[in-house]
């Protein structure tokens, strides 16, 4: 399920749908390598791969797809997730263990990439996450239904 957000009217040619703040931070995603993984409409969701491909994480206890596969190779393999509301869902990472997407978008670049990201590089890739978040939903006014004319009563509640 796709929730449409800025980056959608973005992409679809609305140049300012992003905050020049978000694309310089979209910028700053594709040019770290963060697309090898988070990419398509979801911006991953859509494969498993290796957590600490470069190196491997600090207190990385589950051991993964190997769990489920026992096979070798899925050893430290997880799904990627798809960034859509990323900004919204903390805490990060398969165990809850990264509260900031700042923190968590160093971890990556590092572990993954091999990329020591500066603050302000990881903050500005975390403002370009922010426009990830789905549009608000329209206002849906209900319509008021008349009032039953069942005769039948209602069961007591036990």
């Amino acid at each position: 399920m796709i929730t449409p957000g800025r980056l959608d009217r973005f992409l679809a040619g609305d140049a300012t749908a992003l905050t020049p703040e978000e694309h310089a931070g979209l910028d700053k995603f594709i040019a770290v390598g963060c697309t090898g993984c988070h990419n398509g409409a979801a911006l991953g969701g859509g494969s498993f791969q290796k957590f600490g491909v470069v190196r491997a994480p600090e207190g990385l206890a589950d051991p993964g797809r190997f769990e489920v596969t026992k096979n070798e190779a899925d050893r430290s393999v997880f799904k990627v997730p798809s960034l859509r509301n990323i900004a919204l869902t903390a805490p990060y990472f398969h165990d809850g263990s990264v509260w900031t997407l700042e923190e968590a978008v160093q971890i990556m670049a590092d572990t993954q990439l091999g990329t020591k990201l500066s603050l302000a590089d990881a903050d500005s890739i975390a403002t370009f996450l922010a426009s990830l978040n789905a549009d608000p939903p329209l206002t849906v006014t209900l319509p008021q239904l008349p009032a039953s004319t069942a005769t039948t009563p209602r069961p007591e509640p036990n």
